[in-house]
């Protein structure tokens, strides 16, 4: 349990952010894949990287990737690919995430992929065929599973995408790091065709992660002073589909001001009363964003979040109960859409909040203890599934953490 107080006045002081750890585990299954152990520049020091690293190396038959849902997904479509014979397994939690339409696109070009008692299985039965479909409206991660592992297949891959894709950015993403790694890719409206190729062993590098910047953008809107360094942090090319954020913040009156160094965030005054956002391209953002608003008096709507009921936890759940903790009444209106519209009820006296085994509920909550002096966060070591520093990064700029 942590305890939280922010210090009165400016935000200020420089933060080093952890790399993405999106990005690096894409590239750790691209080396692998090479055959060639190139160098990663920046590579993510997160449980999930870490334990996708270790998956890889591991010469167990059964490997236990914890709460890393991304590296179940992209294993299971390795070790189909490479004809392992591997079982997977996690978390309790882990094996209520969505596996299947992965499994079934692998089972299409004969996988025989298993998945009994939330325990996956693959055969190391070679992979055959060219053509797969694939639903896109559960995980994007599921797409990205099957590109990385497509230019090694023996006919390449087809895939064609049923229903419009969550989190689009990150498949976009997949292909322009699979083209820096020296394969290309055709995308004509839902199908996506890559021939056969060989991919590169040259180096690669890490940008910084926009999704944990979003804590820091977050305490940007709700400060009335700020001038804060996120190092590292670059506009231009980025490949996070969550750099958005920094227009995100604009609206509140946080002016982003990119450098050699990173991103100066200062503060205009804030003015934004009503906010409505669509999150199908980025939904590790709702979160943030969500307590921002309430925190900052905004009424907002927004859409396309039906997403994050299948993530770490249901996150919509999550929002709604956390939240009416601090006197905010959050109404999900319709299928993925949560709205509020400025109602309140008296906040809890002593403030606990739950995170669900959730890295993103930790940290979009932490930043509300700058309205909710001693507000407490249950299980703060979950930050490391992606943030490891998160704490010691907040108690640089001042705040009280005990």
């Amino acid at each position: 349990m942590h305890t939280i107080n922010f210090p009165e006045g400016k935000l200020e002081g420089k933060i080093s952010l952890p790399t993405s750890k999106s990005i690096s585990n894409r590239l750790l299954i691209i080396r692998a894949l090479s055959g060639s152990d190139f160098p990663i520049e920046g590579l993510s020091e997160c449980d999930d990287t870490r334990l996708l690293q270790q998956g890889l190396k591991s010469a167990s038959d059964v490997i236990d990737v914890g709460h890393a849902a991304t590296s179940m997904r992209f294993l299971t479509a390795y070790f189909a690919a490479t004809g392992q014979s591997k079982t997977i397994t996690g978390s309790e939690n882990l094996k209520n995430r969505p596996i299947g339409d992965l499994i079934d696109a692998l089972n299409q070009l004969g996988a025989d992929v298993s998945y009994h008692e939330k325990t996956i299985k693959t055969s190391g039965k070679p992979l055959s065929g060219n053509t797969i479909e694939i639903n896109g409206s559960v995980s994007s991660q599921f797409i990205s599973a099957m590109l990385l592992i497509a230019p090694t297949l023996p006919d390449g891959l087809i895939i064609k995408i049923k229903d419009k894709p969550v989190s689009e950015p990150y498949i976009k993403m997949t292909l322009q790091l699979m083209k820096q790694a020296g394969v290309s890719a055709t995308c004509k409206g839902n199908v996506i065709t890559v021939a056969r190729q060989d991919y590169s062993s040259e180096g690669m590098c890490v940008e910084r992660d926009y999704s944990a910047a979003s804590c820091w953008y977050q305490m940007a809107v709700l400060a009335s002073d700020v001038e804060l360094l996120l190092e590292g942090l670059t506009e231009k090319s980025s490949l996070q589909g969550d750099a958005i954020i920094s227009q995100m913040a604009r609206t509140f009156g946080v002016k982003t001001e990119f450098t050699p160094e990173g991103a100066i965030l200062t503060k205009n005054k804030n003015l934004c009363l009503t906010l409505g956002l669509d999150f199908m391209d980025t939904p590790d953002l709702v979160q943030a964003m969500t307590v921002a608003c309430c925190l900052n008096n905004t009424r907002f709507r927004f859409a396309g979040v039906q997403n994050l009921r299948v993530k770490e936890t249901d996150r919509i759940a999550a929002l709604l109960l956390e939240l009416l903790k601090l006197g905010y009444f959050i109404e999900e209106t319709k299928t993925g859409v949560i709205e509020w519209q400025c109602e309140r009820i008296k906040p809890q006296s002593k403030i606990s909040i739950s995170t669900y085994n959730d890295h993103r509920m930790a940290m979009a909550f932490a930043p509300a203890a700058m309205l909710f002096p001693g507000l407490q966060i249950e299980n703060p070591e979950v930050v490391s599934k992606s943030y490891p520093n998160f704490w010691n990064d907040l108690k640089s700029v001042g705040v009280e953490i005990r």
